[in-house]
């Protein structure tokens, strides 16, 4: 018998509902038994018969039960159903085999953090900026302020292209301080590099298609090239940078990081640059220029973009996750006005836009000139820490024995040696010492080059020298 809890919380209505619901499931009342009439019923319970008859609706509504002109209302065969369906199924459906992706997933796991995920006293990463207080206070800041003073109809679908006032500092900034002059129809947002390269290739390139990248090089890139399965092959890097007479001859695509060589950390020399772009103009293939730490830059001003010379056929893409923090995942895709606009046509049926708050905080940030103290700050935190990682290196005896590169610009430099020298031996003392390095084979395809990629941005000067003294002493 039904009947209501005086001292329950929940609505009379909802009481009943539930307590009606579990003598169905349970058996209680059977299938195909006439329902107690509304009137008789709220009467036997106490109740208004409006109750009862709520109760009655959202039985019908969920399918419990089924009525008639003349039948009345009954309970449905609901308990059969689900009695069957218990015995049939037991668990749910098996997840496909993606032996590609699984595969992809545990490189880039290696790359970024080691196969042995462990503590550590110093940490040479070269895939962090440095972040300090002030940072947060400031972003703290900005994040309040548009939180206070944002409108209703920021909470609408936004546009795929991104914010309109976030692109317009974005622009104003490429203008000032890179040379590239655009409209913000020529600059979409994504959530980082690799969705950014995510979805180029899913806009621009067709499946098979071959795309050309560095090598050593950044894993994520031929990682997300490959998912989308496209041919990569792989170009060799030297001193001048990406090899262009090794570009695979059917090439739709290029991946170059040309202002600072993602792993060996060259600078692509001029006549390079000169030749690829010709070769991209003759041959009609892309080329995706990653700008990710250009900004730090220890030997004279940034160097003009490929962009700024082929702006028809460069993608040019900027993070906001090296230059501020990789936790606000904002990016950029600059590129030709139709490139830019199949870009957004694929953004808005696969991922449609950005998050709103993230978007108004960066342009709060910007705007209010807390972007630029930051890089302004960081620069001078990134040049002491420069200067004291290479005259570790080379008091250490370290820059004697193996060949040091990539010290003009950005965040890492490589220490390289031998084809034959046993890098993952020594990277594993390093660990047991509690130093993490970084080798250099996890950024490879095929070469068979051997090295540190070893980052200063996230350590003190103290710490550096302390780190490369004893790494030199595992291995002199």
């Amino acid at each position: 018998m039904m009947k209501v809890i005086r001292n329950d919380k929940r609505p009379i209505w909802q009481q009943l509902l539930d307590q009606a619901i579990n003598n169905i499931t349970s058996g209680i009342w059977a299938p195909g038994e006439l329902l107690i009439p509304s009137r008789e019923l709220a009467h036997m319970v106490g109740v208004s018969r409006s109750t009862i008859q709520i109760v009655y609706e959202e039985l019908l509504s969920r399918g419990y039960t089924v009525t008639s002109r003349r039948g009345g209302t009954r309970v449905s065969k609901w308990r059969q159903v689900t009695e069957s369906t218990k015995e049939i199924i037991t668990d749910g459906p098996i997840p496909p085999s993606l032996p590609l992706l699984n595969s992809a997933v545990d490189q880039l796991h290696d790359w970024f953090r080691g196969k042995e995920q462990r503590e550590v006293d110093i940490d040479f990463s070269p895939h962090e900026p440095y972040l300090d207080e002030q940072f947060q206070k400031n972003w703290r800041q900005s994040l309040l302020h548009v939180s206070s003073a944002m409108d209703l109809s920021n909470w609408a679908y936004g546009n795929p292209y991104g914010f309109t006032p976030l692109r317009e500092q974005i622009q104003r900034y490429l203008s000032l301080e890179r040379g590239i002059h655009i409209q913000t129809n020529q600059i979409l947002l994504t959530s980082g590099a690799q969705h950014s390269i995510d979805l180029i290739a899913q806009s621009l390139l067709a499946d098979g298609d071959t795309v050309s990248v560095e090598d050593p090089g950044f894993p994520a890139a031929w990682m997300a090239m490959k998912y989308r399965r496209m041919n990569v092959v792989p170009v060799p890097i030297d001193e001048y940078g990406l090899v262009v007479e090794h570009i695979h001859p059917q090439s739709k695509l290029i991946f170059a990081t040309p202002s600072h060589q993602c792993a060996a950390g060259v600078v692509m020399s001029e006549p390079r640059r000169q030749q690829l772009l010709h070769k991209a103009a003759q041959e009609q293939f892309w080329i995706i220029e990653d700008d990710y730490d250009s900004e730090f830059r220890y030997r004279g001003e940034p160097l003009p973009t490929l962009f700024s010379q082929a702006s028809n056929h460069t993608l040019y893409l900027m993070s906001f996750s090296k230059m501020i923090a990789p936790g606000i995942r904002i990016s950029a895709i600059v590129g030709s006005v139709e490139a830019i606009a199949q870009l957004a046509k694929v953004q808005e049926l696969t991922y449609r836009h950005l998050p709103i708050m993230d978007q108004l905080t960066l342009t709060h940030f910007i705007k209010n000139g807390h972007f630029m103290r930051h890089m302004r700050r960081v620069r001078n935190v990134y040049r002491r820490r420069h200067e004291a990682m290479t005259k570790a290196i080379m008091a250490s005896g370290l820059g004697e024995r193996f060949k040091l590169s990539g010290v003009e610009t950005g965040l890492h430099m490589l220490l390289e040696a031998e084809e034959s020298y046993d890098e993952e031996t020594v990277t594993k003392l390093a660990l047991q010492e509690g130093i993490r390095i970084y080798p250099l084979g996890p950024y490879c395809l095929a070469s068979k080059r051997k090295g540190w990629v070893l980052g200063f941005a996230k350590v003190d000067e103290a710490s550096i020298e302390q780190g490369i003294h004893r790494f030199a002493e595992l291995i002199l």
